[in-house]
């Protein structure tokens, strides 16, 4: 019951939604390791890998000089350590900080552009 209270605190956006929101001027960070990057992912993502927020914790978004105020939307491979990140960020009440439900699985299956 815990783990669903946790996860309705943590909001999350479907990737049917994430094309909307990057209009409205969200920013999309892929939390994967750089390894799994070399196999694509979505166009203009960000990359700031979980093992980075894990070490700097949500100092690590300013070390990549996001802008305060914005919506920042976290995508990693099925939407399990994106929100992780999610739970590392929350710490930065400057930024809002959304996981993308199903990560790249749920991007691919959609049928949303990858950048190789």
């Amino acid at each position: 019951m815990w783990k669903l209270i946790a996860s309705l605190l943590r909001p999350s956006v479907p990737v049917q939604d994430v094309a909307q929101r990057i209009a409205q001027g969200a920013m999309l960070l892929d939390v994967r390791e750089p390894a799994e990057l070399r196999g694509g992912g979505p166009p203009g993502a960000i990359s700031l890998p979980l093992s980075r927020l894990r070490a700097g914790g949500h100092s690590a978004a300013d070390d990549l000089k996001l802008p305060a105020g914005g919506e920042y939307l976290l995508i990693c491979q099925s939407g399990v350590r994106s929100r992780l990140a999610q739970r590392i960020l929350l710490r930065d009440r400057s930024r809002r900080y959304l996981n993308v439900g199903g990560g790249m699985q749920a991007w691919v299956k959609a049928g949303l552009p990858v950048r190789r």
